[in-house]
């Protein structure tokens, strides 16, 4: 079966791309496109990454964030090293945050980012393993994309092959409590191109769509998937970048695992001509260079605006 749907979101096998199955492949990227014009999310089953993987990384990751906090806090780059925007290793959010979470952030190994915990054991090979799976799944679905987005076979590919931006985060939710509002984190579209959700049996995940707010129940060994901004300007408003929240729950942890796949921060973001000037239709925004606008979203973070208005989406580059 291409497709179906789980109450919540379209849900996609991805088997005939790993079995060259021809009509499974034309209905598995048939059902990508509609699930991503409609919901900007799928639920991947039969994805390729070990069910076995992902329940051990998400087992090591909760061993490490139960951790004190005097622990936890030496998993943070040495002074000087050379580091991303973002430093590598773990960070929490800041109190006055409306975010109620913590996490590690990793990049791709090869580039000598990373800080890892040296407990527990086997926490560095876990989570290698599944960065290494999941850029894997990440070029594949950029494959399925191409063909969904009608584009030259092997564009997409070539517009994104440096790898170097992509980065992979575990989060860890606290619970819920009376004293504070019970979001985890604030509703927000993402800005890269796909990215791929695993988690655990807690739940917490909602998706808008049609102006409700729609809960993404876990089911066991299934990726969640969304494209992000970049997608969406590209097929000017084709594809869509949709809108979600992780909603705490009380007396519970939530564990969960975000891989993004993303551009080179030097590549020009813009509607694609087979969107706009091919069938007729005016651009809805103007082109950007991508660190730019990753650089307004991390001010975002960083400098949090007092006014909810003020928060910088891509509606920022709207004509």
């Amino acid at each position: 079966m291409a497709a179906g749907n789980d109450g919540a979101l379209p849900v996609v096998d991805l088997t005939p791309f790993f079995t060259g199955d021809e009509g499974g492949i034309a209905r598995a990227t048939e059902a990508v496109r509609e699930a991503c014009r409609t919901h900007g999310f799928f639920r991947a089953v039969n994805h390729g990454v070990p069910p076995e993987l992902m329940a051990r990384a998400l087992e090591l990751s909760a061993a490490f964030f139960a951790l004190p906090d005097e622990e936890k806090i030496k998993v943070r780059p040495a002074e000087g090293a050379k580091a991303p925007p973002l430093p590598a290793g773990y960070a929490r959010q800041p109190a006055h945050s409306a975010d109620k979470n913590e996490y590690v952030l990793l990049f791709d190994p090869k580039l000598g980012f990373n800080v890892y915990p040296a407990e527990p054991a086997g926490f560095r090979d876990a989570v290698e393993e599944c960065f290494a799976r999941l850029t894997r799944l990440g070029l594949l679905v950029q494959e399925i994309l191409n063909e969904c987005m009608g584009l030259p076979p092997g564009f997409l590919k070539s517009y994104n092959s440096d790898r170097s931006f992509d980065s992979m985060v575990a989060l860890h939710y606290f619970p819920a409590t009376e004293e504070e509002e019970e979001n985890g984190l604030s509703e927000h579209e993402d800005g890269n191109c796909v990215t791929f959700v695993f988690q655990d049996g807690v739940g917490g995940l909602e998706v808008l769509k049609d102006g409700e707010w729609v809960p993404v129940e876990p089911v066991e060994a299934s990726i969640i998937v969304n494209i992000g901004d970049v997608i969406q300007v590209m097929t000017n408003n084709k594809l869509k970048s949709a809108t979600h929240r992780v909603v705490r729950k009380p007396g519970v942890h939530r564990h969960s695992f975000a891989f993004f796949f993303t551009i080179h921060g030097d590549k020009w973001v813009e509607p694609l001509p087979e969107f706009t000037e091919k069938i007729g239709e005016a651009p809805r925004y103007r082109g950007f260079l991508y660190k730019d606008y990753q650089q307004l979203r991390m001010r975002n973070k960083t400098h949090p605006p007092s006014r909810p208005e003020d928060v910088v989406h891509i509606t920022h580059y709207a004509i």
